[in-house]
């Protein structure tokens, strides 16, 4: 009935949307450059440079990776990719939480997806839909029994690569840049208001998608553990997108030199972008502290709310 009555709204929404600076986003505030990673998208199914294969179409997607940000959503993407039965989008289409896109329709956001044949599922992932205050009543108006991806790794780790990745970004655009201590730290408390911690309050997004979905169609990956051992982990999506075993242990080997796991399939080897797996600065010991005791009563609650623990400190 939710989904039902959302339905209608969004159709008049997607039409009249309102600027993005009229519309109360919630906890997804002020985007910073996309988590998309040049170079990669040859890697990824979806190739609309070249013509269609006999018997394939587009289609909306089966299944979307929603988030987090910075939690492991391209690895899941590129390491679920190796699946023959699986169609992933090649880009991050951020059509759930950006109003601007949203105004398309959804049939602007299916051409935007890659060609599959009947037998196969499309796959897209976009790591704001979780933060996005919009997003779970959106998707579920399009499709509400579809299957989400959702891969979580340590908060308190995530807010250091946030800020890792942002600190890389600005360098490059020869933007100042500030000590991560400086961005958790305002006049001696944590500073909550800091986006980078408000993306890793699970638990006030995951309350936002229980709203229009059961817990059942949100399959949790953990993050530290794709990192650890990928096959594990990619085991368990394949049940829950009920998908027959096709990933094995050969798929993956490990890479000195970048310090984490690459893809082999289809007699080839890669290995993600080189954004990914940057060392992280030093944090001062107390302000970790400060953080980590911050964030251990929204990991209880999110711990209950999902009815699972994960091993974060």
């Amino acid at each position: 009935m939710t989904c039902f009555l959302a339905s209608a709204f969004l159709l008049v929404l997607q039409t009249y949307a309102a600027p993005p600076e009229f519309v109360q986003t919630g906890f997804d505030i002020t985007l910073e450059p996309m988590d998309l990673d040049p170079g990669l998208a040859a890697n990824v199914s979806g190739d609309v440079t070249s013509s269609p294969p006999p018997g394939t179409s587009k289609r909306a997607p089966h299944s979307i990776i929603i988030g987090v940000r910075k939690g492991g959503t391209r690895a899941l993407l590129e390491m679920l990719d190796i699946h023959p039965e699986v169609a992933a989008a090649a880009t991050e289409v951020h059509f759930f939480d950006w109003d601007e896109n949203y105004a398309k329709g959804f049939e602007w956001y299916r051409e935007l997806m890659p060609y599959s044949y009947p037998h196969q599922i499309t796959v897209e992932k976009t790591p704001g839909y979780f933060t996005s205050a919009l997003a779970p009543e959106r998707i579920c108006a399009m499709n509400s029994s579809i299957k989400l991806l959702l891969i979580l790794r340590d908060p308190a780790e995530r807010v250091i690569s946030d800020y890792t990745q942002v600190y890389f970004n600005r360098l490059e655009n020869h933007k100042p840049v500030q000590a991560i201590e400086n961005l958790l730290v305002r006049n001696g408390a944590l500073n909550i208001r800091y986006k980078a911690i408000q993306r890793s309050l699970y638990d006030v997004h995951m309350r936002n998608w229980l709203r229009y979905f059961p817990l059942e169609q949100i399959h949790i990956v953990d993050g530290d553990a794709l990192i650890r051992d990928p096959l594990p982990e990619l085991q368990k999506v394949e049940r829950f997108l009920n998908l027959p075993p096709r990933i094995v242990s050969s798929n993956f080997y490990f890479n000195q030199t970048k310090g984490f796991y690459c893809i082999r399939s289809d007699g080839r080897e890669r290995c993600l972008h080189e954004s990914k797996g940057r060392p992280h600065p030093a944090v001062n010991s107390t302000v970790l502290q400060q953080l980590r005791s911050y964030l251990q009563e929204h990991n209880r609650t999110f711990f209950r709310l999902v009815k699972r623990t994960f091993d974060w400190q």
